[in-house]
């Protein structure tokens, strides 16, 4: 599958922004779709995921901010950002797992295919 990340941009801390994936190149179902982010100098850190298109998961940083979904009939994942904070300012990708098992829903390793990334930046 072949991944496009779009959505990222410039907000004011407390904003929200969306942030969408297109998944081309095969139906996504039965994938497990995710972001990540990372900043310079850090590594790719895990941000929120779908399960095999079942059940979501989220970073503690994130949780209760966030909300992952997709939609299937658009190919498209997407992932809403609310009550943005500085420390969110990274480089966002999405990813796709075709044999994601539950124990690695949270490790890069555990996905194959990659978005390009999208910068979202948050001023304070």
């Amino acid at each position: 599958v072949q991944l496009q990340a779009s959505g990222g941009g410039l907000v004011q801390a407390g904003g929200s922004l969306r942030l969408s994936c297109a998944v081309s190149g095969r139906t996504f179902s039965g994938y497990t779709t995710g972001w990540f982010r990372q900043t310079p100098g850090k590594e790719r850190e895990f941000v929120a995921t779908i399960f095999r298109g079942t059940r979501t998961y989220y970073a503690d940083s994130v949780k209760g901010r966030f909300t992952i979904s997709r939609d299937s009939a658009k190919n498209t994942l997407y992932l809403q950002m609310n009550s943005l904070k500085s420390e969110d300012t990274a480089v966002y990708y999405c990813a796709a797992g075709r044999g994601t098992i539950l124990s690695t829903t949270r490790d890069v390793g555990g996905y194959d295919s990659w978005g390009q990334g999208t910068l979202v930046t948050v001023s304070s």
